[in-house]
C-alpha cells in the first residue's frame, strides 16, 4: 500500500503552560498541505525501513520504526513490513515531516496487520510518539491543545496557496523554549484565526494569528525575519514561521500570485516550494 504523510502549517501557535514532566501546553491551529512524503508498506517476516530523498537514519530512532513498534507491543503482534519512505518535506522546518510520518506508518500498519485499532486508541499511541502525530492522524484542520492530543475540527472556506521558503538551518526545539521562557512572549487570538479560516479572511488571520515562537526565534535567526518580509513584498496576504521553525509561509489570495513570487524567490532560496492547504 502506499500512503501520504502531509506536512502542515500553524496558523497559529500559543503555549499556554507547561506540565510538571516538562511537556508545554499549547494552544494552535493547523493545517494539513498538499506537499508530503509517501511510504510504501509491503508485507514481510521482518520489520525494515529503507529511506529515498534524505540522508535519514534507517534505524530504530527513526520515527516511522518506532511508531512501528509501539504498534506492535500494544497489539502484541510480532508481523514485519518492509517500509519504504519517500521523502519531499524539509526536514528542521516545522512543517511536521517527521510526525506526519509516523501517523502514517501506525494508519498502514494497523490496516496491514488488522490489528483493527480505533481511531482513538491510535490518537493514544500517537501523542507518546510527538506532540504533532495526532494532528497528522486525523489529516484535518484541526485546532489543537494541551500537549497536542486535545483536537477540535476547523471548518475551512477556501484552500490557500503557499510558498514556503526555508531561509536557515533548523532550530533546536530546546533552544527556542527556552528563549520563549526568558521572552515570554504575548499571544493573539486562536477563537479569531478558527473565524478567519471558516470566513476565508486573511485579514482577520493578520490581526489575529500569533505563534509566540517567532517572537524568540527572530533575534536568533535574522533570515526568518527577512523571509517574512520578501514574502509580503512578493504579495503574499499573511506571512509566520510554523511550528519552531525554519520554514516561513507566505499565503496568497490567488495561485497566480504564488506563482509568481515562486519564480521569483526560487532563485534567492534553494527551498522554495509551491503548495497549498488541504481541507
Amino acid at each position: 500500500m502506499q500512503i501520504q504523510a502531509r506536512a502542515k502549517i500553524n496558523w497559529a501557535l500559543e503555549i499556554t503552560g507547561q506540565r510538571q514532566d516538562g511537556y508545554h501546553l499549547l494552544d494552535g491551529v493547523m493545517q494539513p498541505l498538499a506537499l508530503c512524503d509517501e511510504l510504501e508498506i509491503l508485507p514481510s517476516d521482518a520489520l525494515s525501513l529503507s529511506i529515498g530523498g534524505a540522508a535519514l537514519s534507517e534505524g530504530e530512532d527513526n520515527l516511522v520504526l518506532k511508531a512501528a513498534r509501539a504498534l506492535q507491543r500494544h497489539t502484541g503482534t510480532n508481523q514485519g513490513a518492509a517500509i519504504r519512505l519517500t521523502k519531499r518535506i524539509p526536514m528542521g522546518a516545522g512543517l511536521g515531516g517527521g510526525s506526519a510520518d509516523a501517523a502514517a506508518a501506525l494508519k498502514g500498519l494497523n490496516q496491514l496487520w488488522q490489528t483493527n485499532l480505533s481511531v482513538e486508541t491510535l490518537l493514544s499511541i500517537g501523542v507518546t510518539l510527538g506532540a504533532d502525530v495526532p494532528f497528522c492522524l486525523m489529516d484535518t484542520p484541526m485546532r489543537a491543545r494541551g500537549i497536542g492530543e486535545i483536537l477540535t475540527p476547523v471548518h475551512c472556506l477556501r484552500t490557500w496557496p503557499l510558498l514556503l521558503i526555508q531561509p536557515c538551518e533548523g532550530l533546536s526545539t530546546k533552544e527556542i523554549f527556552t528563549a520563549y521562557h526568558e521572552k515570554n512572549p504575548t499571544g493573539g487570538s486562536v477563537e479569531n484565526v478558527m473565524k478567519a479560516l471558516e470566513t476565508g479572511d486573511l485579514s482577520l488571520m493578520e490581526k489575529s494569528a500569533v505563534n509566540m515562537l517567532e517572537a524568540v526565534s527572530i533575534p536568533k535567526r535574522a533570515a526568518i525575519g527577512r523571509a517574512k518580509q520578501v514574502l509580503y513584498e512578493q504579495g503574499a496576504a499573511f506571512a509566520r514561521m510554523t511550528g519552531s521553525g525554519s520554514v516561513v509561509f507566505g499565503a496568497f489570495d490567488t495561485m497566480a500570485r504564488a506563482e509568481a513570487a515562486h519564480r521569483l524567490l526560487s532563485t534567492e532560496y534553494k527551498t522554495c516550494i509551491l503548495t497549498e492547504t488541504v481541507k
